[in-house]
């Protein structure tokens, strides 16, 4: 399929072809739901942790004597069911993370590119950068573009200026290509490619 060239000024600058194959399918909830549950999961920090009663740090006598007191008897301090004792089965240091095969991923990375096809939020750029950073220009240019909450997906390299001026505007994010994911295009409303990452990822994807 053609999808046409854009620059930042909302000028034409030509056509690309895109390949059907990574743009043109019909997109899947189930796969789509799959990946981005991976994406999240390995984002999980795991760090979250309670002591233990072998780890609470307390004496280990017993607190009074077994009889005579009226009292149930007792034999730690630690025991979950005391007060600053430790945690029975509580959270432990651990990775979220779980394994998906290569070909799911690719999988959904090209049916979320199929999707804002389909949707027609996607846009090609022929090059995202700016000579000078400037927060107020770029976002004029978007606006007179029409992008709500954009992401950009640049080539290889960031062009420096125009991340800074991308930055500060809410709603906006500027990915390199080879960190273009499926949770990060599908919560933006648009996607807007450099005609160097439309072609990359094609040849990634293809």
């Amino acid at each position: 399929m053609k999808a046409k060239i854009v620059t930042l000024d909302n000028k034409a600058a030509g056509d690309i072809e895109l390949s059907d194959a990574v743009f043109g399918l019909e997109p899947r909830k189930d796969i789509l739901h799959r990946v981005v549950e991976y994406q999240r999961a390995k984002a999980r920090a795991g760090t979250h942790k309670t002591k233990t009663r072998s780890e609470v740090a307390a004496t280990t006598k017993k607190p009074f004597k077994q009889k005579g007191t009226g009292r149930a008897r007792q034999g730690t301090l630690v025991g979950p069911h005391q007060v600053g004792g430790g945690k029975a089965h509580g959270p432990v240091v651990r990775d979220h993370g779980f394994k998906l095969p290569k070909k799911v991923r690719a999988l959904g990375m090209k049916m979320a590119l199929s999707a804002k096809q389909k949707a027609g939020q996607l846009t090609i750029i022929d090059v995202l950068e700016l000579k000078n950073a400037g927060t107020k220009g770029l976002a004029a240019q978007l606006k007179q573009l029409g992008f709500e909450k954009p992401l950009f997906v640049t080539g290889a390299q960031v062009n420096l200026p125009f991340a800074q001026s991308a930055r500060n505007i809410k709603g906006v994010d500027v990915l390199p290509v080879q960190g273009a994911n499926v949770y990060d295009i599908l919560r933006h409303k648009e996607l807007v490619l450099s005609k160097e990452a439309a072609e990359a990822l094609q040849q990634r994807l293809a």
